[in-house]
């Protein structure tokens, strides 16, 4: 079937995703406030979440970029499309006119953990059939993050999984997804259909072991000290769920970069590039957006995973309302040849 939000003519290799997109409201408190309690937040600080930044990382990175989830109508709607049209990001999915889009209400007290306050919009009532006109077009790369495995739109991204198959060899396009913290909470079916599409999996070290649990993949984390004993337990790591996914799998590791490791070949580690962080978010959207633009550029997984990780650097050193800010392509390839 023929997409014609996606246009007639030469194709450019393209990032699409298929996760959610809503608006986080950042409020710093003194103290999160117990029941019944009550809190003064300094300067809310509204921005883009969800898949957003993996969009708005591959579109930094020069490549085309296209947004395949649900938007709504309404306030928080026009803002996310706002943006979208800021960044050179194309919404290329379903519309509806019946309800806005969703917020995260984001309460920060400086404390590591941060409390978060949810109300679903459009991106989470999706169906069976919501990404059924999609057609990846050859080298494209397919995002799908864990934001959009545990409510309605769920279905449409089985649908989906199911559509493009088991084998990765028989498809002209690449799947990639990074799980999220949420994965501990998808439901038994929805995973094995993600580990039968065998996708490109990039998680944290927290996620990677997560799905290594749920997957019953061989790993002993008791090794595991301050020092040298990282480096063995991401090499057993690796190989353990990398067997057991038989997909390519990158695991990102902060300031030590990424290990990597493809199907029937060895672990191995993607140095990263040190530096000093100025908030506590994670730049881990940023990563999978370069990752994602520069396998749609025709790069190989480890030279993707290397600018992903100098990109990331960059932006865990810039803050906008306490969100990373990816940097371009160039950027990223000037902090590789210092």
């Amino acid at each position: 079937m023929l997409n014609l939000k996606r246009g007639i003519g030469t194709h450019e290799p393209s990032v699409i995703s298929l996760g959610q997109v809503w608006v986080d409201i950042m409020l710093n408190v003194d103290k999160v406030p117990a029941q019944g309690g009550f809190a003064v937040a300094d300067h809310p600080k509204p921005s883009i979440g969800g898949s957003y930044r993996v969009l708005q990382a591959a579109s930094r990175m020069g490549v085309p970029t296209e947004h395949a989830g649900i938007l709504g109508n309404g306030l928080w709607a026009h803002f996310i499309r706002q943006s979208f049209q800021d960044n050179g990001i194309t919404h290329i999915g379903q519309d509806r006119l019946d309800e806005d889009s969703g917020f995260r209400v984001v309460l920060s007290s400086g404390a590591p953990k941060k409390t978060f306050i949810a109300s679903y919009g459009a991106e989470a009532h999706g169906d069976s059939d919501t990404f059924d006109t999609l057609e990846p077009q050859p080298k494209d790369v397919v995002h799908i993050s864990g934001n959009t495995l545990m409510d309605h739109t769920a279905t449409g991204v089985d649908g989906f999984l199911l559509k493009a198959g088991t084998d990765p060899a028989a498809r002209d396009y690449t799947l990639a997804i990074n799980p999220t913290n949420t994965l501990r909470l998808v439901n038994d079916h929805m995973l094995e259909d993600l580990v039968l599409a065998r996708p490109v999996w990039s998680c944290n070290r927290q996620e990677a072991m997560t799905l290594a649990e749920r997957l019953g993949a061989p790993i002993d984390d008791s090794k595991v000290t301050i020092g040298g004993g990282l480096d063995d337990f991401m090499h057993q790591l690796c190989d353990g769920l990398g067997a057991t996914l038989r997909a390519p799998l990158v695991v990102r590791v902060g300031a030590r970069g990424a290990w990597i490791r493809e199907p029937g070949g060895e672990t191995i580690h993607i140095e990263g590039y040190p530096t000093k962080a100025v908030h506590t978010r994670s730049a881990g959207g940023c990563h999978t957006g370069v990752m994602c633009a520069m396998l749609a550029k025709g790069h190989s997984l480890a030279e993707s995973v290397k600018i992903a990780n100098a990109a990331a650097s960059i932006a865990i050193q810039h803050s906008l309302n306490g969100v990373p800010q990816c940097p371009d392509y160039d950027e990223a390839i000037a902090l590789i040849g210092e």
